[in-house]
Order: C-alpha cells, then structure tokens, then sequence
C-alpha cells in the first residue's frame, strides 16, 4: 500500500469545514480526476473517476464519522483504499485539514506516479482548491451532522446513525 500525507489551513471556522466537507456529490468541484460522486445512503458512496486516462468506478463506505474532527471510509470495490480526514481548530476562524490515504497502485501508470509523488502533488492541488472554493463563498452548501460509530474489534458493521 501507498501512504498519501496531505494538509491545507482554511480561513473558515471548523463547522463550516466540516460541513462542506460532507458533502461528497460536490466533490469533481475541487478533485480533479473525480467525475461523479452519488451518495447511497449515510455511508455509502459511489464514485467515478478518470485518472491517467483509465476510467473506474467503486463505492466506498465511511466507517467513522465525528462531527467536526474526522471521517474515515475504505473502498468496498474498485481500486483499494482506505484513508482518513481530520479538521483541526486552530482558531475561530481556521482550520486544518489533514488528509491521509493509502491506496493500492494498479498497473505500470499509477506505480509510477505513486513512486514520484504525483498522487502527493495531486491530493495537495485538491485540498487547496477546496479551500479556495470554500473561502470564495463563505459558507457551506450543506451538511451532514450525524455520527458513524468505529466498528468493534470484532469486526461488526458500522452503527447506523
């Protein structure tokens, strides 16, 4: 597995990150290569996305999710991956996003990029347009303010919220 490390200060207060953050059919507005996100139900997501070329699609779930501090998903098809993000105060008015992902390359292209940092570079570029976005318009298009519990070390599913 490849190991993604990535954060952005935004000039917003942590709420309104958080919030804009939950809303994942946004998403192509800031990350580039992401064409269509549909959200199933409250953990359950399914992308579409077009890097390098290749075109792929696989859900994914969230398997954590605490208001304001983080949400965290794994694919359930596709491509394997999993990650985290955490939204960090730093004062009334900022916040810190931390980005953390770790993904399986697949074939000769994503191999490469992962071994020059491309997929740094790239995850760095999209948490920096999302500030950009979010900064210009000031507030939040929506939000989604209920908890997805961390399932138990028995392996059971997520609670529902």
């Amino acid at each position: 597995m490849h190991t993604v490390t990535s954060d952005i200060d935004v000039n917003a207060p942590v709420r309104t990150v958080y919030d804009q953050w939950t809303q994942f059919e946004d998403f192509p507005a800031f990350m580039s290569g992401v064409e269509e996100v549909r959200q199933l139900d409250d953990t359950t997501t399914h992308w579409k996305v077009k890097v390098g070329g290749v075109e792929r699609e696989f859900q994914a779930r969230i398997t954590e999710q605490l208001p304001d501090e983080r949400i965290a998903w794994r694919s359930l098809s596709g491509p394997q991956h999993a990650g985290v993000v955490t939204f960090h105060r730093l004062s009334d008015d900022q916040t810190r996003v931390r980005l953390q992902l770790e993904w399986e390359p697949e074939g000769f292209v994503e191999h490469v990029g992962a071994a020059l940092h491309i997929d740094n570079a790239r995850v760095g570029e999209d948490l920096r347009e999302f500030a950009r976005l979010l900064e210009s318009n000031g507030f939040a298009t929506g939000a989604w303010r209920g908890s997805v519990d961390r399932p138990d070390s028995t392996g059971g599913a997520p609670a529902a919220p």
